[in-house]
Order: C-alpha cells, then structure tokens, then sequence
C-alpha cells in the first residue's frame, strides 16, 4: 500500500469540503433572503456531501491503518514522517488545507447558526405581538368548569 492512494483520498476530501464551503456560504444569503425552498434544497445538497465525506473519511482512516498497521488511529503526520521526500511536502499541505477548510466551514456554519436562531426569535416575537397570549391572573378552577361540591381535603377539620 502506497501513500499515493491516501494523496489521492485526500484529495478528494478537499475537493468536497471546498464544494461544502461553497454551499454554507450560499445557505448564509438564502437565510438572509428568507427564501424556504431554496434553503430546503440547498441542505438536501449538503447532505450529499456529508455523507460523501464520511465514506471518504471512513476510506482514509483505513488507508492510514494499513500504511502503519503497528499505530493505533495513525495521524497523517506520522505517515508523512515515514513517506519519501517527494510525498512527505504533499501530504502535509494537503492536511493543512483540509484543517482550513473544516475551519472555514466550522465559521460560516456558526454564522448560519446564530441567523437562523436570530431569525426565528423574530418570528416568535412577532408571532406574540399578532397573536398575544391569553394569561389568567386568577386562582380557581379553570373557565367553564364548575367549583368541585364536597369536602375538601384541607388539613383542618373546622366540622370538629
């Protein structure tokens, strides 16, 4: 086994989380927009890429083993330290831009987070100004309900 297969693995993760990146940085307009269908579609897309990651990530975490079966979980710096001159620069540019691009991601994706939440606190709050809630300041039993006939089950027997 060749580090030429994990070179090409990790290219294709690349390739995938920079299509990823692109894809978070549309879904950030289409919230802005309000546009639902759009946004529906465009998490169906990123879907498709996270599972493609995963099968990718799966694959280079086997790679990684069979190149140094001796290492448990075996980083890819480790392999690069016992590639040749020539892979060695490869794969650890490759890593770099990978650790970038899933830090990239990770920022966008906390972008989108907070506008969604901001979004939808507007939504209740204009949702409570249309629509207020009904509230009961009184105790008792409640509307349209009969007081209970009977004794009740107090503490104090005053009968006594």
């Amino acid at each position: 086994m060749s580090t030429e297969s994990l070179i090409s693995n990790m290219n294709k993760l690349l390739v995938l989380h920079k299509s990823l990146l692109e894809l978070s940085v549309k879904k950030t307009e289409i919230v802005k927009q309000g546009d639902m269908a759009a946004l529906q579609q465009l998490i169906k897309d990123e879907q498709t890429h996270i599972a493609a990651i995963g099968r990718l990530e799966q694959e280079r975490l086997s790679l990684c083993s069979d190149l140094l079966p001796g290492t448990p979980n075996p980083a890819v710096g480790e392999i690069a330290e016992q590639a040749n001159t020539q892979e060695k620069p490869v794969l650890l540019k490759l890593r770099d831009e990978l650790l970038e691009a899933v830090s990239e991601i990770k920022q966008v994706n906390s972008l989108n987070q907070e506008l969604i939440h901001q979004s939808l606190q507007f939504i209740n709050f204009s949702r409570s100004l249309v629509m207020p809630q009904k509230e009961t300041y009184t105790y008792g039993p409640p509307a349209g309900k009969p007081k209970a006939a009977g004794p009740t089950s107090g503490l104090f027997n005053s009968k006594a």
